[in-house]
């Protein structure tokens, strides 16, 4: 029996330098999610795939958030299907590098470097 894929195209790259793509085939199983793919790729792949999540419990930490076909998602809600996907990081934050992205808003990040709450 062949196991089914299921292809993830993940945009490459920090913020000097011209994005790219990487090509993944992974194993699929019905009901996996986009993150289920991810970590699978960094896993048996790819291990220098930079990626940020927490937990896989239903977007309570909100740290996966990524574009998927160009829409702003949680990789761990959102279901990967059979056909392929193109997966990058937040357009409206500073990337950092691949699909991580400088998620702390401004305010918070200026009270954790003051020591303040």
């Amino acid at each position: 029996m062949t196991q089914e894929t299921a292809m993830l195209r993940v945009q490459r790259g920090g913020p000097d330098n011209e994005p790219t793509f990487d090509e993944f085939a992974v194993p699929y199983r019905e009901g996996m999610s986009v993150l289920d793919a991810l970590i699978w790729v960094r896993a048996n792949t790819d291990s220098s795939l930079a990626i940020r999540y927490s937990c896989t419990n239903a977007n309570t930490c909100k740290e996966c958030m990524v574009k998927v076909d160009g829409k702003t998602v949680y990789a761990c809600t959102a279901r990967l299907g059979r056909e392929p996907v193109t997966v990058g990081p937040l357009t409206n934050k500073r990337l950092l590098r691949d699909l991580v992205t400088d998620i702390v808003p401004p305010k918070e990040k200026l009270s954790l470097l003051l020591g303040r709450e």
